[in-house]
């Protein structure tokens, strides 16, 4: 089973990007984040939509 939630070090993985920069993004609102504890967790799914609104910008 893939994983729902990620952290904001394995999104930065997974997109390329330094950490502080998914920090950013999450401080901007333009990735979503869950807090569980005292940990935040990205939704896959909110990860793949910031993905897809790039492509949308970009055309």
């Amino acid at each position: 089973m893939d994983a729902l939630l990620i952290t904001p070090t394995e999104a930065a993985k997974s997109l390329g990007i330094g950490r502080s920069t998914i920090y950013e993004l999450m401080a901007a609102g333009q990735i979503p984040s869950v807090k569980i504890g005292s940990s935040r967790r990205i939704r896959t799914s909110d990860l793949a939509r910031y993905v897809d609104s790039l492509e949308e910008v970009a055309s």
